[in-house]
């Protein structure tokens, strides 16, 4: 498969406005440059997965591709949140 450099750059630029925007509803700030790349692009590949299960279909377009991503990278955020507790994002690594 041959990815152009176009497409890369517009998956990691959806990525990062996706995991940004779930980081900002769900915990209140970001988790980075980095961490929200990673949980927007995991959050693109949830939510390309549930939402046309769930008869959901946002379109095409930068746009839906965003909303679909962040809808992706919430229910993602929010499955974390039920396994580690809900007790925070931090958890209770490192107290004894």
């Amino acid at each position: 498969m041959h990815m152009s450099s176009e497409s890369l750059l517009i998956i990691l630029l959806v990525g990062l406005v996706a995991g940004w925007l779930a980081g900002q509803i769900v915990q209140g700030t970001g988790f980075g440059i980095v961490g929200d790349l990673l949980i927007g692009i995991v959050g693109a590949f949830i939510g390309s997965w549930v939402l046309p299960r769930l008869g959901i279909h946002l379109g095409s377009g930068m746009v839906a591709a965003i909303v679909n991503a962040t809808v992706g990278a919430l229910i993602l955020l929010l499955l974390i949140r039920l396994v580690r507790g809900g007790g925070g994002w931090r958890g209770s690594w490192g107290r004894r």
